[in-house]
């Protein structure tokens, strides 16, 4: 799973990384702790009737199905499952056509003993990660039609079974594209389904032994003091 991470790199950075052609209104500062429902950058791509325009976006981390009643789900939505994805009734919308990157430095991760659980700082040496994500547009329906908050963006980090040294932090990882697989991920005129999932996760292996990870001391506050290794 992926329940905290970071993303320190500014709005022109991103503009830059993810050569985005436009930015949406409210991006959210660098962030050092990054929690479910907190808001986070997204890349997404769109068409209408025109060229594919990339966008950077701030949307909430944790996806909300379009359909749903309430913006608070009584299930945890900040990750899903790579596995059946195609088929979940609170995804497979999104998978369809709203997919999204969600960049990030690294993501904290808790190896569990027992009682005892241990947080490490998981990353990589030599730039940014781009997590596999879905959007949703969530209408708030207790706000009038030309309320500017009555759309809510939310979005979710596809996640997947842990290899090598990883696994033996936790069982799950989150999905990381490499750039040649970006802008097959984001596609608007490609319509998503299992086998695209499969393929994302399969452009994600090679990239995890390239990960490196370290103890961190408690993931409390905010501040890039959070990701130093902790001294022994």
């Amino acid at each position: 799973m992926c329940g905290r991470f970071v993303i320190s790199d500014t709005t022109p950075d991103l503009v830059r990384i993810f050569d985005v052609d436009t930015v949406g209104e409210g991006l959210p500062e660098p962030s050092w702790n990054v929690r479910p429902t907190d808001p986070i950058p997204v890349v997404l791509e769109s068409k209408k009737e025109g060229p594919v325009v990339r966008r950077l976006e701030a949307a909430r981390w944790s996806l909300v199905p379009s359909f749903s009643k309430e913006l608070k789900l009584k299930y945890p939505t900040f990750n899903a499952r790579s596995e059946g994805l195609a088929t979940s009734s609170a995804y497979r919308a999104s998978l369809a056509g709203k997919r999204a990157i969600i960049p990030a430095d690294g993501y904290y991760e808790w190896h569990t003993v027992g009682k005892q659980k241990t947080p490490y700082f998981i990353h990589r040496g030599d730039g940014p990660i781009a997590f596999a994500g879905l959007y949703s547009w969530w209408r708030d329906k207790s706000k009038a039609d030309d309320d500017p908050d009555r759309w809510v963006l939310t979005a979710t980090i596809i996640t997947t079974d842990a290899t090598g040294e990883l696994a033996d932090i936790h069982d799950r990882i989150p999905v990381m594209l490499p750039p040649e697989f970006w802008s097959v991920w984001l596609d608007p005129d490609a319509t998503g389904d299992q086998s695209l999932v499969d393929q994302a996760v399969a452009a994600s292996r090679p990239m995890v032994p390239s990960l490196a990870f370290h103890e961190v001391g408690p993931v409390t506050d905010n501040g890039p003091e959070l990701i130093e290794p902790v001294q022994r």
